[in-house]
């Protein structure tokens, strides 16, 4: 059932004993980024539309806090600690298929925003556009509309139609298990380190690290990271 904003709509959903004023309750939003003095900013910025529900600094903490407090939109960045935004609202989508998330990145390279829109995301925002840009995202987002950056949009829509081996991800094969591995051994972690924090043999995990770097044509452990960080799966 489709979520509702509570503009316009007169009828009490569930958990609302009191729909008394819904023409003025403001849609929640939670923001997922690790730039704390960017997001507070935006909490003043958007304050007067939206009520901010809380701001969280990871994917990790993404997925929690968006169980929890069911926002009507998330605002994400797509490079963030410990799982990446694209990875985090595949992974939400699993719990919540219905979980609208708009986001808004540095990256102003048309192939980030073809794969958050291929994983579900309802909108693609620059962080250097203006505030009004996505304030358009946040309603089309809660209209079930979808929202591309306007500087985008054309690349994005004509998006490598006519070369498919361009269109591919070259880590759209891994599994989340390897997306883990990979999040873990960027953050500097060692082998033993990682098969400790996941519970998994340093044999499984060596051959979770060569699988991925013949996956996307890596030289080394280091090349890996690299090539990671350039398609915005893990962070820096």
């Amino acid at each position: 059932h489709p979520q509702r904003t509570g503009r316009g709509n007169d009828r009490t959903g569930v958990g609302s004993p009191r729909s008394a004023e819904p023409m003025n309750k403001r849609p929640r939003v939670m923001l997922a980024d690790d730039h704390r003095m960017f997001a507070e900013g935006l909490r003043t910025l958007l304050g007067e539309e939206f009520e901010l529900v809380d701001i969280v600094a990871d994917g990790v903490a993404m997925l929690e806090a968006a169980q929890r407090l069911r926002p009507d939109v998330i605002v994400a960045d797509i490079t963030m600690p410990r799982l990446n935004g694209i990875d985090a609202l595949a992974q939400l989508r699993a719990v919540l298929p219905d979980v609208r998330v708009v986001f808004l990145t540095m990256h102003h390279d048309a192939a980030y925003a073809r794969r958050a829109l291929a994983g579900g995301a309802m909108g693609f925002v620059l962080k250097h556009s203006a505030v009004q840009e996505l304030v358009l995202a946040l309603r089309s987002a809660l209209e079930g509309r979808i929202f591309v950056a306007p500087l985008l949009g054309v690349d994005v829509l004509a998006g490598d139609q006519t070369n498919p081996a361009r269109r591919t991800d070259p880590f759209g094969a891994l599994t989340p298990r390897q997306r883990e591995v990979l999040q873990l051994l960027a953050d500097g972690k060692s082998v033993k380190q990682v098969a400790s924090s996941l519970s998994i043999s340093t044999r499984t995990v060596e051959f979770h690290k060569y699988t991925m770097m013949e996956a996307v044509g890596a030289k080394g452990m280091a090349d890996l990271v690299r090539i990671a960080i350039r398609h915005g799966l893990v962070s820096d």
